[in-house]
């Protein structure tokens, strides 16, 4: 598909193939950011301004920080790619289709709700928790390890877990809750279901990571058509930021003329705001050293004028 600029849009791509999963159980410890290849991820500060100027993000006046949030842009679509071609650790196990559909549903949830670390065991958290849908069994939320993007608010885990067994048994399912209405498309469903999952203690990021799990490993056909931008969720604040507007309309689509100038998915935006506000890379999933791909980095330096 081809932007109205000339740039050549890559599509969210869907579907996935198993891969190795990985998790259990180990001792509580604060999770930190991996180095590794001789790449250190840390906390970096605002750069200066240095006459740097671009139409596709206005709030920016330092190269350095255009140059780090291509970067960020880059590395979630890697991320998003990954999760596509072939996913790692417990995403897998969504992926795979020879599972129950409910069974994948609810492990994309708790994965999204606790969020993978940044450590050599980025799911172990989650496999601890995890119990079965069908038992009904509450998971297990004491003592585990949670990741940067995690909604779970100590002591009270069991209000959000009943809040969303709650919601799925309106409709009789997660699976009739995360389809809606068969006539929608792909970024209706995404919008309409992000809205409904507005649970307690489940925060935007939560809300459009499982939405965006779920497309990714084909589990449900979802696109992110839009980014849910609204209030103090850090996605939001960079937005603002590097969008130089506060108006929520104007940001998402500011935020949509970014992602084809970039030729990346729109929900590659959710991670990379994500990281490049927070100053220190969260992998959700993937090796937070992870280079990003070549080709998504160069279209959004391009895009850019890096």
């Amino acid at each position: 598909m081809v932007s109205p600029g000339g740039h050549t849009v890559r599509p969210p791509r869907h579907g996935a193939s198993s891969g190795a999963s990985s998790g259990g159980s180990r001792s509580t410890h604060s999770s930190s950011a991996r180095a590794s290849g001789g790449l250190t991820v840390r906390r970096l500060s605002r750069a200066a301004e240095d006459g740097f100027r671009s139409a596709l993000v206005p709030g920016l006046r330092s190269g350095a920080d255009a140059q780090r949030l291509a970067e960020e842009l880059a590395f979630a679509a890697t991320r998003l790619e990954r999760l596509a071609d072939d996913p790692p650790g417990l995403y897998a196990e969504v992926a795979d289709a020879s599972r129950a559909t409910e069974e994948r549903t609810w492990l994309a949830f708790l994965i999204a709700y606790l969020c993978p670390t940044d450590d050599d065991e980025p799911f172990a958290g989650v496999a601890q928790a995890r119990t079965a849908w069908a038992s009904g069994e509450p998971p297990r939320l004491d003592d585990i390890v949670t990741g940067p993007r995690t909604a779970l608010e100590p002591g009270r885990g069991q209000r959000t877990i009943d809040a969303y067994r709650a919601w799925a048994q309106r409709t009789g399912s997660q699976e009739a809750a995360f389809t809606g209405d068969a006539a929608w498309t792909p970024e209706r469903r995404f919008a309409r279901v992000f809205e409904r999952l507005g649970l307690p203690g489940l925060h935007r990021g939560a809300r459009f990571d499982v939405l965006v799990t779920l497309g990714a490993l084909g589990v449900y056909d979802l696109n992110a058509g839009a980014l849910g931008l609204g209030g103090n969720d850090p996605v939001t604040l960079a937005a603002k930021r590097v969008l130089g507007i506060g108006d929520a309309m104007l940001l998402e689509r500011r935020a949509a003329a970014l992602a084809t100038a970039c030729e990346l998915p729109l929900a590659a935006l959710d991670l990379g705001f994500y990281n490049w506000e927070r100053g220190e890379r969260a992998g959700v999933g993937l090796d937070p050293a992870t280079e990003p791909d070549p080709a998504f980095l160069d279209a959004a330096n391009g895009a850019l004028g890096l």
